[in-house]
């Protein structure tokens, strides 16, 4: 792949649309100059914002388009009203037809799905595509899918994410065998659904030589970085993933509440300043926005819907790492050397 990435923007999605995409756009691409633009969605709105943004001279083509996918829209009525005009479409198709490496949207998530499923295509050795997203830890990040893309699972589809995840952590942590965990009640090998167990013995036995199967993970090993990659199905990823940002909000209400209760309080935060401005940073869920629809011929990122322009543009400097360093030929090599007991 030559250096510059071409990246396509939902330039409609999400809670903010443009005036959320295009400074999102700037500031991804003042941290990546080769990085160049193709937005979709209303020119007579976008024009105007594209220029009054110096860091997208001359790296954005807009096409036009005044669809627009709603954010409470079923995805099976995104679909009819918005296959092949809606901002949405028109951005993963640019990917489809090879004008752009990848694809992101802040739009309504069940529709992004949805139209890239019939876009683009699941790969030939997947099932069912997942969403993974970048989780922070104590020790760093990590890799945790499926946190919303299907409901229910298998164990061929567990062992499917697991090779995706590990293949999305080589690239992100520049490891060569990331280490892969599988969600469960309990540690222990005897615990958890027969789904859960099968896959284990699968990955134990398959002995991939593109991840280190560790074992069982439990809730508590997600905010500990136990692991690289933490595989489930999506509706325990999600609602996983929500406790999470639901919680790190309580922490931040309590933590503002607490500081500002006293004098003697307020004179400590005043010390502690820069202590608690690391701790806000780290919490901020702005820093690792964006999901990785894994299993799909084509690279799509979903951004968080409610996000800012400095989310939107970590959402874009996702894309960008996972069009840079070719993240489809690393899943198809991953998938190609996974015997065929493990993936079939």
């Amino acid at each position: 792949m030559s250096q510059r990435v071409r990246i396509s923007l939902d330039a409609m999605g999400g809670d903010h649309g443009p005036s959320t995409v295009v400074p999102g756009a700037g500031l991804a691409r003042e941290r990546h100059p080769e990085t160049t633009f193709l937005m979709f969605g209303d020119e007579a709105v976008l024009t105007p914002l594209v220029a009054a943004e110096p860091r997208l001279k001359g790296a954005v083509e807009i096409r036009h388009t005044t669809v627009a996918v709603a954010m409470d829209e079923k995805p099976s009525q995104a679909v009819r009203s918005g296959r092949g005009k809606s901002s949405m479409w028109k951005a993963i198709q640019a990917v489809r037809d090879g004008e752009a490496e990848a694809a992101v949207s802040a739009g309504n998530t069940g529709a992004l799905m949805a139209m890239s499923k019939i876009c683009l295509k699941t790969m030939s050795h997947i099932e069912r595509p997942a969403i993974a997203c970048l989780w922070p830890t104590v020790r760093g990040e990590s890799v945790v899918l499926d946190v919303g893309a299907t409901i229910g699972t298998d164990a061929n589809h567990l062992v499917d994410m697991a090779v995706m995840g590990a293949a999305m952590a080589r690239i992100v942590f520049d490891l060569d065998r990331p280490t892969v965990g599988l969600l469960n009640v309990g540690t222990e090998e005897m615990k958890g659904n027969e789904a859960v167990k099968e896959a284990a013995r699968m990955l134990r036995e398959s002995d991939l030589t593109g991840l280190a199967y560790h074992g069982f993970v439990e809730g508590t090993d997600l905010g500990r970085g136990t692991v690289d990659v933490v595989v489930t199905e999506g509706f325990t990823g999600n609602i996983a993933l929500k406790t999470a940002e639901g919680t790190a909000k309580q922490i931040a209400a309590y933590l503002k509440g607490a500081m500002g209760r006293t004098l003697m309080a307020k004179i400590g935060y005043l010390f502690a300043r820069g202590a608690f401005n690391a701790l806000r940073e780290k919490m901020n869920p702005s820093r690792a926005n964006g999901g990785v629809f894994l299993g799909l011929e084509g690279i799509v990122i979903k951004s968080h819907g409610a996000a800012d322009a400095e989310g939107f543009a970590a959402a874009i400097d996702l894309a960008y790492d996972m069009a840079r360093h070719d993240l489809m030929r690393t899943i198809r090599e991953r998938l190609d050397a996974t015997p065929a007991q493990a993936s079939a």
